[in-house]
């Protein structure tokens, strides 16, 4: 019988060029906990998974990252609490899916280095 190696994610890495201007939008706007950073590197905690962000060593790992959901309760308040902060949106809280009762919002936005990340909601109807 075969095992999963992969237990969980456990850490996702998000390439930046300015490390002081993404700590700040990170931390001071979509308020994740700071562990700790370096001249290099910034660690965030996010309910049990780690975000690092980096200067990256090479060029050619100077690329836009993936896109992160982060997981919201309220994606109307986070969209507006974010909106607040000067957060810039691609698009306003909308229905990517439904499966049974269940309808699945999204709205997408940048961070300070221009990569995509989204909100996601699972909203019961």
């Amino acid at each position: 019988m075969e095992t999963n190696l992969i237990k969980q994610v456990g850490q996702i890495g998000v390439p930046v060029k300015n490390l002081e201007k993404a700590i700040h939008f990170y931390k001071e706007k979509l308020g994740l906990s700071l562990l700790f950073n370096t001249d290099r590197m910034a660690f965030f905690e996010c309910n049990g998974l780690r975000l690092l962000l980096s200067l990256p060593e090479k060029e050619e790992f100077a690329h836009s990252s993936s896109v992160i959901y982060f997981q919201v309760e309220d994606i109307k308040k986070a969209y507006d609490d974010l909106l607040d902060k000067d957060v810039t949106f691609i698009d306003e809280p909308h229905v990517v899916a439904k499966m049974g009762q269940t309808e699945t919002w999204m709205t997408f936005f940048k961070d300070s280095e221009d990569n995509t990340h989204a909100l996601l909601s699972e909203v019961q109807v």
